[in-house]
């Protein structure tokens, strides 16, 4: 497994998925890991995995009210593997265009 540290500007939906499973009340400061990177920098970061890799995801005040908010279903598979930080965000139309679709499915 390789380790990979990723700032909120490089947060996916994917990770962020897995942080909201791992810590679905939040996280305390025992579940931070402090050390320092390359440049002699002190990181503080929470640890989420998947099956090949482990992510330490930088923390900060974004990240904290992002996954508060955070809805898988906000997202399409497609931007899945994108930075949120890059996804563009859905218009008030687009929504209500996706809420019809879903609705006529249930009918």
């Amino acid at each position: 497994m390789k380790r990979v540290i990723v700032d909120f500007k490089k947060l996916t939906p994917e990770i962020l998925t897995l942080l909201v499973e791992k810590y679905p009340y939040g996280y305390d400061d025992e579940d931070i890991i402090t050390f320092k990177n390359l440049k002699g920098e002190i990181v503080e970061a929470v640890e989420v995995r998947n099956e090949e890799d482990i992510y330490l995801v930088k923390v900060s005040s974004k990240l904290v009210n992002t996954m508060a908010n955070f809805d898988e279903d906000d997202y399409d598979e497609d931007d899945f593997n994108e930075p949120i930080s890059e996804i563009p965000e859905k218009s008030i139309e687009e929504i209500e265009i996706e809420e019809e679709d879903d609705n006529e499915k249930l009918v």
